[in-house]
């Protein structure tokens, strides 16, 4: 009637109590993966939950813990890291001096130098980008 052959009923038949010893052992994982998530305050993840079982003594695969995680909505805190500048920004504004007074003629070349600087992301980090002129 389906296009099922018969041998496969019986094969998902015979496999029940397989699974539900697996599915038990399945719960009893999620427990103690709540337990070590709590213990954490939430902040364990994946990977630290995996660490923490595996020092336990408890031998399971780390993608049985993210996929057991993510079916139960167990989730870690993602802290970011704090990311020092280089420069820090004064409590009073000091701009810097108008040395050439805004005069960019010089009458011959190597008189006046003339610079930028400009901070860039990209995938790589941050890279400095500086110019230099020569009027």
């Amino acid at each position: 009637m389906l296009g099922v052959p018969r041998s496969a009923y019986y094969a998902h038949r015979a496999s029940r109590p397989a699974r539900t010893v697996r599915e038990r052992a399945e719960e009893v994982l999620v427990g103690e993966i709540r337990v070590r998530h709590a213990g954490s305050r939430g902040a364990y993840g994946a990977p630290r939950i995996h660490a923490a079982l595996r020092r336990a003594g408890r031998v399971v695969n780390s993608k049985k813990i993210e996929r057991l995680m993510r079916k139960h909505r167990i989730v870690g805190i993602t802290r970011r890291r704090r990311r020092r500048g280089l420069t820090r920004q004064a409590k009073r504004a000091v701009f810097a001096l108008d040395l050439i007074g805004r005069d960019f003629t010089a009458p011959r070349p190597g008189i006046r130098l003339v610079g930028d600087m400009t901070e860039l992301s990209t995938l790589e980090g941050r890279l400095y980008l500086a110019i230099l002129w020569n009027l």
